[in-house]
C-alpha cells in the first residue's frame, strides 16, 4: 500500500480531504484556510443549498419526525415525507411511481443489478459515471462499453448482442465530467430498434432543462420513451438522496430487487422533507434556471474565445482541459490563491492525459463575480503558459 501511495503522489494522483465551510449569507462561496473563496466546484446549480424554506421544512421534520429513521424503510423507516415526497417526483415526472434511494451512487447500482444479471447484456457510454460501471459490474450482466456518443458504435454492440435475453441502455443525461449531453433522440430509436430497456441518469440536468426542472428528457418531449428516469436530490435540489421514476410494476420490481434499498437505513425524515420543499421551489422559481442559463453561456463563451480548451456543451458544467496532472493541480493551487475553488479533476474520474479543472456554475453567482472570475482565470492561464498551449492546439 505504501508503495501505491507513493507512485500515486509521484504521478500527482493521490486524494486528500480538503475541508470547506459554506458561508450561509453569501451563497456561492466556502471558506477555506481562513479566506472566502468564489466556489465553482459544486454541484448546487440552482443554488438552494442554503435556501431559508428548505432549512425550514427540515427543522419542522426534525421536531416532528425525529433525527434518524431508525430502520430501513421495509422495517419501519419508511415515515410519512417518503409517500409525500415520491407522489410529487412522480407527478413532477409524469410517470407512474416513484422510489427515493439514499444516493445517487447507489440508486445505479441497486437498479442496474436488479434489472438484469447473468445472461443480460448492458449497453454504457464510455464516459459514464462511475455508479453506472460499477453497478454493471455487480449486476455479473455482460457489459458493453461503447464510445463516448457514438451511435454506430452502439449499433453495432447491439447487433452483436442482440440474442441476449435482457438487453439495457444506460446513459448519461449530461455527463458529469465534460459538461455535454447524451444524443437520447437516437438512444431511444436504437432501443426501440433493438427491443432494449433504456435508463437514463439525470443527476446533473435534473433541475436544470425543462420548463418546470424536470430535465433533459422532458425537455426533449420523450418521457414516455424513457423505462428508467434516475435523478438526485444532491445536486440542483440542494440536499441529499436520489430518485428513480418508471411505470408502477419497474417500482414494485426494485421496491423487492434493489438490494441498497432493501438493506439500508432509510434517510432522515427532515432530508426528505427538505427535498420536498427543494422540489415546489425548482418548478416555482424559473428564474434560477434563466439566470443559470445566462451564466453559463456568458462563462464558457469567455473561456472560449480566450483560447481554453473546453469542450462543447450549453450545461453548467464547464471543463477546461490541461491534459497533465501536475498542470491541473498548479492551475487549482493558483486559482484558490485568486479567491476562487475550483478542483483539479485527475484519472481516473477522467480519462487518462485529459486531467482538468472542472468548473461548476450556480444561479447564486453573479455576473458581476463571474466577469471578475473570468479575468482572473486568463490571467493565470497566460501566467502558467496554459493559453498558449491552448491556441496551438
Amino acid at each position: 500500500m505504501k508503495k501505491e501511495l507513493e507512485a500515486l503522489d509521484h504521478a500527482s494522483m493521490e486524494r486528500r480531504l480538503r475541508t470547506h465551510v459554506p458561508i450561509t449569507e453569501n451563497p456561492g462561496y466556502v471558506m477555506h484556510g481562513g479566506r472566502a473563496l468564489l466556489d465553482l466546484s459544486s454541484n448546487d446549480y440552482l443554488g438552494l443549498a442554503q435556501h431559508p424554506a428548505i432549512i425550514e421544512a427540515m427543522r419542522d421534520a426534525l421536531l416532528k419526525e425525529g433525527a434518524g429513521a431508525g430502520a430501513s424503510r421495509l422495517v419501519t423507516g419508511n415515515r410519512q415525507p417518503y409517500a409525500q415526497l415520491e407522489k410529487a417526483l412522480a407527478e413532477w415526472q409524469n410517470c407512474d411511481a416513484a422510489l427515493v434511494f439514499a444516493n445517487g451512487y447507489t440508486a445505479n447500482v441497486g437498479v442496474i443489478s436488479a434489472l438484469v444479471g447473468r445472461g443480460d447484456v448492458v449497453f454504457s457510454d464510455q464516459f459514464n459515471h462511475a455508479s453506472i460501471v460499477d453497478g454493471i459490474i455487480l449486476s455479473r450482466a455482460e457489459h458493453a462499453r461503447y464510445r463516448h456518443n457514438d451511435i454506430e458504435h452502439l449499433r453495432a454492440l447491439l447487433h452483436k448482442f442482440r440474442d441476449k435475453r435482457r438487453k439495457l441502455i444506460v446513459t448519461d443525461a449530461v455527463f458529469s465530467m465534460d459538461g455535454d449531453q447524451a444524443r437520447l433522440l437516437d438512444l431511444i430509436a436504437l432501443k426501440r430498434e433493438y427491443n432494449a430497456l433504456l435508463m437514463v441518469d439525470e443527476a446533473h440536468s435534473g433541475g436544470v432543462y425543462g420548463s418546470r426542472g424536470e430535465g433533459l428528457i422532458s425537455a426533449l418531449g420523450v418521457t414516455s420513451n424513457v423505462d428508467i428516469h434516475m435523478g438526485t436530490l444532491s445536486k440542483s435540489f440542494g440536499i441529499y438522496g436520489a430518485y428513480v421514476c418508471a411505470n408502477e410494476m419497474l417500482i414494485r420490481w426494485l421496491l423487492n430487487k434493489a438490494r441498497p434499498l432493501i438493506y439500508s437505513t432509510a434517510l432522515p425524515p427532515s432530508l426528505i422533507a427538505g427535498a420536498a420543499q427543494a422540489l415546489k421551489l425548482i418548478q416555482t422559481e424559473h428564474w434560477r434556471r434563466e439566470r443559470l442559463f445566462a451564466a453559463s453561456k456568458f462563462f464558457r463563451s469567455s473561456l472560449c474565445d480566450a483560447g481554453f480548451n473546453i469542450g462543447n456543451g450549453d450545461s453548467p458544467i464547464v471543463p477546461l482541459i490541461l491534459e497533465h496532472n501536475h498542470k491541473a493541480l498548479l492551475f487549482s493551487s493558483a486559482l484558490e490563491t485568486e479567491g476562487i475553488a475550483a478542483i483539479a479533476i485527475r484519472p481516473p474520474t477522467v480519462p487518462e492525459g485529459t486531467a482538468r479543472i472542472r468548473f461548476s456554475l450556480s444561479a447564486a453567482h453573479s455576473l458581476e463575480e463571474l466577469t471578475d472570475a473570468v479575468t482572473k482565470i486568463c490571467r493565470l492561464g497566460l501566467q502558467l503558459g496554459v493559453l498558449e498551449s491552448c491556441r496551438q492546439n
